[in-house]
Formats: C-alpha cells, structure tokens, sequence
C-alpha cells in the first residue's frame, strides 16, 4: 500500500511538575471541528516504576475541548461527580483507592443513543477481581455530565469498563467490556446490550473465554454492512509478548470470528488499539509502540480489515517506554486526530499531545 501522509503535532496539555496519561482509558468524541477528549493528570515520580507517577497523590480526570479541529485546546478539570482517578485506580495506592471506592450510583440511565449532541463514557475502579464499573451520558456535548450509572457485574468477579459503545437505535447500544478471567485476574472481552437507554444490559457473547495470556482494551467500528470490527489488546505468557488482535462480528455481536494479528508487537506491557473508519471507508488503527523504536503508530486497512498496511509513523518518541494509549476520532473532511501521552526524554514530564493525519 502507498500513501502520502501528512503529520502535524499539536500540545494539548503539558506542565514540567505533572504526570498526564492513558486517554484510551476514557473517550474521545467529534462534532464538526468540536472534539472533546478525557484524560487523567497527576504528579510525576521518578521512582514510581514503569509509570513515572506519584502514587501517594490522588489522580484528576481532565477534559480538554478543541473547537479548530485539534489544532488548538483548552483544558478544564472534567465536570464530573466522582471524577478523582477515574479509571486509573490501579495507580494510585490502595489507601486512596479505598477512600475513593464508596461509589453513589444515579437513578437508571435513560439515553437517548441518536442524539447528535451525545457523549457516554466508563469508568472502573480497577483492573481485577472486585472491580466496579460503570458510565456517564453527556447531551451537550461534554460541557455536563450525568452519572454514573451502574453496569451490571454479569456473574464475573470483577468489570473493568472502557469506553467502547456502538450505537444502534434511539433505545439500544452494544457495549464491549473487558472482565476477568475466573481465576481473578485481567482479562477477557466480551459484548453486552442495553435496548432500553441504558437501564438494563444483557450478556450478548464472549470474543475470547479463555485467552493463553490476557485479552483487553477492545475498540471497535461498526462497518456500512452492519458487522462490527474490535481491536483487543494483548498479552502473552511474558510481559514484552504483546500484540493487537482483530475480531469480527457479522451477526450484532452474537458471535465472533478471529481475523488477523494487524499489529505484531506493541512492546512491554503493551498497549491498546483505537480503530476508526476514515469517510472514504478505509480502516484505520492507531496504537502507540513501548519497544524501540518508541512512537505513535497506524495500520491502515484498504480492504475492511482483510489485509494491514506496515507500521506508519505517526509521531517519533525520543524517551521511553511510557507513552500510547491512544484515541483517534475523524473530521468531517477525512483528517484522522489521534490524541496519546507521550514523553521525549525519559526523565522528563509525561504530556498529552494530538497529531493530526492527512492520509491523502
């Protein structure tokens, strides 16, 4: 495959005495050259491990808004009840964790899934057994937020929600979750249904019951025929085994067929995929890359996710292993906006930036 590709970087939120990361945890949303996107902020840590974050200090969910198409962004902390850590639980130390667990649900969701002005985001309190999970609804456009609403534990020891919807109807909506594995431990995908705007779900079906390692992370894109593409992240019997998987669905998320392995390796630890449809129908996957050579990169798919291009450089890293998860949305004129955490020297600060793709 040939492309002419076009990459411009823009800074979304950066300061030298915080730790910014993990976007895929949240959500990303477009409406014309209006995106919003969630991420969370903390307090650098040079001794804090494979994340260089503080976890003695609690963690902000923030909200940055672009209106010129992510050329240019403005960041408030997100307006949300129980916004302290969101979905990022698992780095902050038990104690915090503890404080922040009491979580107060809302009266059952009724959304209206159609409406041209919504947001839905998850959130969880962890990765494992015991793990909670649950969403909030935005009518306009994130400047508000109701929530959380409780999702369902479906008999599994623990759910650990990302935000990954397809909307179906006014009432109904497929929602991808990851759970745990029977021993307790993270993770397995499998599909859920709501046809009632969110105030019941069923168990649709499993991607994957029994994965040899773990299976996480899932993005998806509902194609013009109505099946369902989902990117899983991955992870082997080793910590540095880690690729993305591709699974389809030709029956509303029923049952699934494997497809193919469009990302081979994403380094140690791993990170997920964000898949989108670009508006001339081509698939596009971006991910970021925790081996050498760090980066931000994309697959790109010309036959509906039969066959992948090779990796294409999004944007070059020159720190460490402490970058990706990625969130990509589409403008109306074919631009590709992917939003990551990133870091340019491996002492330096963590910092969210988007790159702006122009695929020709």
């Amino acid at each position: 495959m040939q492309f002419s590709i076009t990459n411009t970087h823009h800074e979304i939120y950066r300061h030298t005495d915080r730790y910014a990361g993990w976007p895929a945890n949240y959500g990303m949303w477009v409406w014309d050259n209006e995106i919003v996107l969630l991420f969370t902020s903390g307090y650098p840590d040079p001794d804090g491990g494979f994340h260089a974050r503080d976890r003695s200090r609690p963690l902000v969910t923030m909200q940055a808004r672009s209106t010129d198409g992510g050329e240019s962004w403005s960041v408030t902390e997100a307006p949300l009840r129980f916004g302290t850590g969101l979905g990022t639980h698992e780095h902050m130390n038990q104690e915090i964790v503890e404080s922040l667990e009491a979580v107060e649900f809302e009266t059952s969701s009724d959304t209206v899934f159609n409406d041209p002005n919504l947001a839905v985001m998850c959130g969880k309190t962890g990765l494992t057994a015991g793990s909670k999970s649950w969403f909030y609804t935005s009518l306009d456009r994130c400047r508000t937020w109701s929530g959380p609403f409780e999702i369902p534990m479906f008999d599994q020891l623990g759910i650990a929600a990302r935000t990954d919807w397809i909307f179906e109807s006014p009432e109904s909506a497929t929602l991808l979750l990851t759970t745990t594995k029977p021993n307790g431990a993270e993770g397995r995908v499998f599909a859920c249904r709501t046809e009632d705007g969110g105030k019941k779900f069923r168990f649709l079906s499993w991607i994957n019951d029994a994965p040899k390692g773990y299976e996480i992370m899932p993005s998806s894109v509902q194609l013009e025929d109505g099946s369902i593409l989902t990117t899983v992240r991955c992870q082997g019997s080793r910590r540095d085994d880690c690729w993305i998987d591709l699974y389809k669905s030709s029956d509303g998320a029923k049952t699934w067929e494997y497809l193919d392995r469009p990302v081979p390796e994403t380094g140690d630890g791993g990170n997920p995929g964000s898949v989108v449809a670009l508006n001339d129908g081509r698939l596009v996957i971006t991910y970021g890359s925790r081996k050498i050579p760090y980066g931000i990169f994309a697959v790109i798919s010309e036959d509906y996710g039969v066959s992948w291009s090779d990796p294409i450089v999004l944007r070059a890293s020159f720190g460490n292993h402490d970058i990706g998860y990625t969130r990509s949305v589409v403008r109306s004129d074919s631009k590709l906006v992917t939003a990551y955490y990133v870091n340019d020297d491996p002492d330096g600060e963590r910092f969210i930036e988007a790159t702006i793709t122009d695929f020709g």
